[in-house]
């Protein structure tokens, strides 16, 4: 539940209305905090903001100051970028008013903000723990020194004897105040914004008001207020409601759980100046009150029952989905058009989502499964509150994914690659360099509803791999070795060699040719990939009918079988095979 704050700066520069102050006012010891800070050379209509602020000061030191203790700090008005830069110009004293006046004229706008300690050190010097006291702070900026002006409202609210700051924002534009706000709210005090001269005036004016303790105006009787809505409601819908007057448009109508203390709120509605509004019922089921609230105060001044029922929510899609998929996804009962629907691995925390779709005013949809194989569930999952109304599970299975491509290419040629097992348009194929990170791509198409397409092979030779990826996680799902050669590369010259792709360590393979004429020295050889030609791991020289069984290492990598005429030192044909 969010607390209502009191706030009531608007009320003087728009009406002039006295404000009530704590009943011991006339012996509360008073400090002026003046922003001596550089912003304050900022110009409004052509005159600085520091010569604005001295030339209405008369407005806030009245005759008051002739039987209280008044004094002066300023800050930032000595020294650049310091958080220390506080000074007590004048000290507390009764008939202070004309050294006040006097001093302010020789402040010189310097530094930095430091209002939060300003305001601190002054209620210390008034022993704001042992006597009333009150500050006046004049401001024409935020906290600059990483200081928290709430949190030190509240200390010195609870600490002191009466203490209450009052505050004055002078020309801050479009600045987030409610920082500064709360050091006046959290201390009953009065927050007044001023945007130009006569506003500032009238601004001090009210807090010399305020500071010399009128006889509060008796508060008005507060009118009972009607308000209407349905019997129930269904969790997380959006509510029909109804109050027959609105006597300030700040005013707001609210639901919370019934018993909920006065003061407190949920999902809220202004009621601007209509007489029905469409408000959020919350997800959680049970008695419930609508609440008509005022602004000022928080106060109560009617109240409906309603109760909040369960909504009758199904989701339902297929058992199983392969990864990376767009997947069928009907749904009933839908609560709200912002609801969603989410696909979770099973077991996952409330509150949980990956890939979803709002549900709108549909009753079916396609989502896309995640990349990664294994159990999940569909969820249909309220907007208000992130309540799961209704679950399915669904198993991610692994797609059969296949790409193929010449085993070898010249360097800048098109390359044709064929593909099967496609799971979703906008999965990709790319060529890479061999062992490059999971998700790297160079060259790459679209697959869209084809099989086979060509592909631009990079200008530098070595080995590379065409890959097939998931657009959904970027996961490589099937691959493919390619070595790219010099462009003028022959990459059968006269032989070639038959043999498994793939084999496991240490076994012995096969190894057949067709040779175009024979020579002194031909052998067919084993070496690493990136090894150079003419040397290798095993080599059988060539002496009968194929085939020729070669042993393979026990390292998985990529290997490369060649045929090679030693004795014409040339390469006739080449070959790769992935011991894995």
């Amino acid at each position: 539940m969010k607390k209502i704050a009191l706030r009531a700066a608007a009320l003087a520069l728009a009406g002039g209305m006295a404000f009530a102050t704590p009943v011991n006012a006339t012996n509360e010891n008073v400090m002026i905090v003046f922003d001596g800070s550089n912003s304050m050379w900022g110009q409004i209509d052509g005159t600085a903001k520091i010569e604005i602020a001295r030339n209405v000061m008369e407005n806030l030191l009245g005759e008051w100051t002739e039987t209280r203790k008044v004094g002066l700090m300023a800050y930032g008005h000595r020294r650049r970028g310091d958080c220390t830069d506080m000074e007590t110009i004048v000290v507390p004293s009764e008939g202070s008013r004309a050294e006040i006046l006097d001093r302010i004229g020789t402040i010189t706008p310097t530094g930095k903000t430091p209002l939060t300690s300003a305001v601190e050190q002054a209620a210390t010097e008034l022993s704001y723990t042992d006597t009333p006291a009150t500050v006046v702070l004049i401001s024409d900026g935020l906290e600059s020194c990483e200081r928290d002006p709430c949190a030190l409202a509240e200390t010195l609210e609870k600490g002191g004897v009466g203490f209450t700051a009052h505050v004055v924002g002078f020309g801050l534009g479009d600045a987030d105040t409610g920082a500064l706000s709360c050091l006046a709210e959290n201390t009953d005090g009065q927050y007044i914004e001023a945007g130009n001269a006569e506003e500032l005036g009238r601004a001090l004016s009210a807090v010399a008001t305020a500071v010399s303790e009128p006889e509060p105006e008796p508060e008005p009787e507060r009118p009972e207020v009607i308000v209407s809505g349905p019997e129930s409601a269904l969790a997380g819908s959006l509510v029909r409601i109804g109050w027959d007057k609105a006597l300030d448009k700040r005013d707001y109508v609210t639901i919370v759980p019934t018993g909920t203390e006065a003061g407190d709120y949920g999902n809220y509605i202004r009621v601007k100046d209509r007489t029905e509004g469409d408000l959020r019922a919350p997800a959680d089921t049970g008695m419930h009150e609508l609440r008509y609230m005022t602004s000022e105060g928080g106060e109560v001044l009617g109240t409906a029952m309603i109760e909040i029922t369960e909504p009758e929510v199904t989701v339902s899609g297929p058992k199983t989905a392969l990864a990376g998929e767009r997947f069928p996804v009907e749904w009933t009962g839908a609560v709200d058009g912002e609801d969603y629907i989410t696909i979770v691995p099973m077991g996952a925390e409330e509150g949980s989502y990956t890939n979803y779709f709002r549900v709108r005013d549909e009753s079916e949809e396609k989502l896309q499964a995640p990349a990664a194989t294994g159990l999940y569930e569909l969820r249909y999952v309220l907007k208000e509150g992130g309540r799961t109304m209704a679950r399915q599970p669904i198993e991610i299975t692994e797609p059969e994914v296949t790409v193929s491509g010449p085993d070898e290419v010249r360097a800048g040629t098109r390359i044709p690659v064929q593909w099967s097992g496609a799971v979703d348009g906008e999965d990709y194929i790319t060529i890479v360099p061999m062992g490059a990170e999971e998700g790297s791509y160079t060259e790459y198409f679209r697959v869209r509803d084809e099989s086979t397409k060509t592909l631009q092979a990079p200008e530098n030779t070595g080995l590379y791999e065409l890959r097939y990826v998931l657009k959904e996680g970027g996961r490589t799902m099937a691959r493919h070795m390619i070595e790219v050669l010099a462009a003028d590369a022959a990459l059968e010259s006269g032989a070639s060699l038959s043999a498994p792709e793939t084999a496991e360590p240490g076994a012995i393979i096969e190894v057949g040719w067709n040779v175009k004429s024979g020579s002194a020295d031909q052998r067919i050889t084993l070496a690493r990939g990136n090894q150079a030609i003419f040397t290798w791991l095993e080599a059988v020289k060539i002496s009968g009918k194929p085939p020729v069984q070669i042993p393979l290492p026990e390292e998985p990598g990529m290997y490369e079988l060649r045929f090679l005429d030693v004795a014409n030192r040339e390469v006739l044909s080449r070959k790769v095979i992935k011991v894995e």
